[in-house]
């Protein structure tokens, strides 16, 4: 069957599912082997030897101790980089599920040694608490290095029977008292009595201690542990262990927490003590550092004559202001000074002076007075009495004195006022050069000022955090608190019987599977009809199933097996793929010996004799002759006589076949020494055109021509050729043969028969 390639337009072969399956489906009996097995070697895992397991569970919360824990809600000193245990929800995870605390947890619970007694098919495990005693190393001992299980039976209260091992002794056995240490080459134990109530039910029946190596087992407990965050936002953790017994499982998940949250409180303490001791230094070097900066400030003070900065500051800038106010009035009374002198010398004695405005100089203004006065009555006078009178000149030289006196009093005041200027301005130097150094001192002092407020503030902050760590030391408080209870399941959750059993069925299926796919990958022979198909495209005449039967003549009148109906088939295709062409003479060939062509030339001649036809099959193939062998006739003479003799005529080496009339026979004769010559002589077409003067068909049983080139030397006589292949004997490589032939028509109408195949019981009727 064939699909058209919608990309190429060509022709691709559709998967023929049925074919495929029926490949795999004749080792049906392999497939039912594999499950049967698998099935079986399950149900012993299950039963025998797989250890039920129970799934332990718990919820347990876990938070940072700092957070929250302040007076003022500030970071802990644990934030300020001082020692403290970490918070973190993964340091936590991996702190519960390490080797060393699991180890704890075994030494708690006594697991060292593991207790089982017999059972019915298999050692029974049980509980160190379920039974009547316990076993547990000495202080400092380690378990003891013993090949084999020791056997204890109580035999009452106070005494138990011990059968143990000793590198010196040997096997030995004794009767102990509980309590009693035992000894041996590898450590020491006591067996200790344990009042549980199930104690009865294992008295006087062997229980068998084997010790565990501590670090693996605590290493196989932590790695089957899972420990998660139950939840993404918070600290609850989510626990789970695997066990064979629930009771252990609860009690080792129990005891992990309990041993996390003592180690943790330990650890706090620990950390706490660390705590208090570092702030108690640094208390001391902070009091001795808060002193210095005390005496910084006061030297700094008195080298700089400083009281406060900022009072002082203001003081100097007030006295820098009065003396700018100072200056200028000094300036305005000796600009006055300076008009009134301009003034005198300008206008000399005839007019009046003007008044001294501000200028506070009693002398300067009696002076000024005076003059006014005279200059006063000398212009009354002047009003009676002529200039050259002595009452006037005695005024004028009045004036001219007074004058005088005034000018020189004006230079002594503006003098004095000099020299208060300059003194103004040198006390206006000195406050400005204190106002600039304020900066500087301020800045100086502030820094000095800011060190001592945060020695004074880490002071106060590490007292606090003193007093903090004290009271937790007095009120230790563990950080995890148990949520869930540690709880088994109800039912084993490992083995899964279903995964187990699926897989075994799989596997069952798969083993057989494989072996028949590796088989078909790696066998090259030919196995059906689609094979042929796929590597020749020489047309396919048809198909002869199985013969059961040991006789070589399977075709008869009354047959109507499979293998007989296929021969008729063959037939009716023979005339369909021969119509309009000649089908005399027919050459039957293959590429091997052993794939059946003498066979099929039997049954085919018989078959075509049944339906009315003269036919005559030629052993042709001269160097293993099987024709006349496999029929049970025999004959002195044949083809070899023929060519050789030609005395010899086509009557004396005929051969009928009496099952079957119409049909006969002529024997190869004697194996020649020269047979590739002898396939060449002209006495061959003699031969054929003489038979086909009196039969319908000639069929030829001529050697393989993937050994030999004998059949290539009869091309000329036939009319058409038919290819023997044999399933499961037939390589793949033999169609190279039929393809050469069929490519190159070396052999006219090379046609293609598959024989030996498993026909189905439809092709005939019972």
């Amino acid at each position: 069957m064939f699909e058209l390639n919608q990309m190429s337009n060509t022709p691709v072969k559709a998967v023929n599912i049925k074919k495929i399956m029926a490949r795999y489906l004749k080792y049906w009996y392999l497939f039912a082997i594999g499950i049967f097995l698998s099935l079986l070697a399950a149900f012993l895992y299950v039963r025998y030897k797989a250890v039920p397991q129970y799934r332990i569970s718990s919820t347990v919360l876990v938070r940072d101790k700092d957070k929250g824990s302040t007076f003022n809600g500030d970071e802990s000193l644990g934030d300020l980089g001082l020692l403290k245990p970490s918070g973190n929800i993964e340091d936590q995870i991996g702190i519960l599920s390490s080797s060393s605390l699991m180890e704890k947890v075994l030494l708690e619970l006594d697991l060292i040694a593991q207790y089982k007694v017999d059972g019915k098919i298999k050692d029974i495990e049980v509980y160190g608490k379920n039974i009547f005693f316990n076993v547990k190393l000495t202080e400092g001992s380690q378990a003891p290095g013993y090949p084999e299980p020791i056997s204890i039976i109580v035999q009452d209260s106070t005494h138990y029977l011990l059968k143990d091992f000793d590198r010196n002794e040997g096997l030995r056995t004794a009767t102990h008292q509980f309590g009693d240490t035992i000894t041996t080459h590898g450590g020491s134990y006591q067996v200790v009595r344990n009042w549980a109530d199930t104690a009865d039910k294992f008295n006087q029946k062997p229980v068998y201690v084997s010790f565990v190596d501590l670090e693996q087992a605590a290493v196989d407990y932590s790695s089957g542990m899972s420990i998660e965050p139950a939840n993404d936002t918070g600290s609850l953790l989510a626990i789970s262990l695997l066990d064979a017994i629930p009771a252990r499982g609860k009690d080792i998940v129990r005891t992990l927490i309990e041993i996390y949250a003592d180690e943790s409180v330990k650890y706090q303490n620990q950390m706490a003590i660390g705590t208090i001791e570092i702030i108690d230094e640094r208390l001391k070097t902070l009091t001795g550092e808060i002193s210095d900066v005390e005496r910084d400030i006061a030297t700094y003070k008195r080298q700089n004559d400083l009281t406060n900065v900022s009072s002082d500051a203001a003081v100097y800038l007030q006295s820098a202001q009065q003396s700018n106010r100072e200056l200028e009035e000094y300036q305005v009374q000796i600009d006055i000074l300076n008009s009134l002198d301009s003034y005198l010398n300008r206008t000399g004695t005839n007019e009046l002076v003007p008044s001294s405005l501000n200028i506070q100089d009693p002398t300067l203004s009696g002076l000024i007075s005076q003059f006014n006065q005279k200059q006063l009555e000398k212009k009354t006078l002047l009003r009676t009495t002529p200039s050259d009178n002595p009452l006037v000149v005695n005024l004028d030289r009045s004036l001219s004195d007074i004058r005088a006196n005034i000018l020189e009093n004006l230079r002594n005041v503006k003098n004095g006022l000099v020299i208060a200027q300059n003194n103004v301005r040198k006390n206006i130097g000195r406050s400005r050069a204190q106002i600039a150094k304020v900066p500087t001192a301020e800045s100086a002092l502030l820094s000095i000022n800011r060190d001592q407020g945060i020695k004074q503030e880490l002071y106060l902050y590490l007292l606090q955090k003193r007093e903090e760590e004290a009271l937790s030391l007095e009120a230790p408080i563990s950080n995890t608190r148990i949520i869930d209870t540690p709880k088994a399941s109800r039912f084993p959750v490992s083995p899964n019987k279903m995964a187990i059993y699926l897989g075994s069925f799989i596997l069952g299926l798969f083993v057989p599977f494989a072996f028949v796919f590796t088989k078909n990958l790696l066998v090259n022979k030919i196995q059906d009809r689609e094979d042929i198909e796929a590597l020749t495209k020489a047309p396919i005449l048809g198909e002869i199933a199985h013969s059961k039967d040991e006789q070589t003549l399977v075709v008869s009148k009354n047959n109507t097996e499979a293998v007989a109906e296929l021969f008729r088939l063959m037939r009716f295709n023979l005339k369909y793929l021969t119509a309009g062409r000649p089908d005399k003479v027919i050459l039957i060939t293959s590429g091997n010996k052993g794939e059946g062509k003498t066979f099929f030339t039997i049954n085919l001649a018989a078959s075509l004799a049944l339906s009315g036809k003269k036919v005559i099959a030629l052993g042709f193939d001269l160097r293993a002759p099987k024709l006349l062998n496999k029929l049970n006739l025999q004959s002195q003479t044949g083809i070899t006589d023929f060519i050789i003799d030609k005395n010899n005529s086509i009557k004396d080496i005929l051969v009928e076949v009496p099952e079957i009339r119409d049909f006969h026979v002529i024997g190869a004769g004697p194996i020649p020494p020269n047979t590739g010559e002898l396939m060449l002589h002209e006495r061959i077409g003699t031969l054929i055109e003489e038979l086909k003067k009196t039969y319908d068909y000639i069929l030829i049983d001529s050697a393989p021509v993937g050994k030999v080139s004998d059949a290539f030397a009869l091309a000329s006589y036939v009319d058409a050729s038919i290819y023997i292949v044999r399933k499961n004997v037939s390589g793949n490589k033999e169609l190279d043969v039929l393809n050469n032939i069929f490519e190159e028509q070396k052999l006219k109408l090379p046609m293609v028969v598959l024989n030996d195949t498993e026909a189905a019981n439809n092709y005939g009727y019972k």
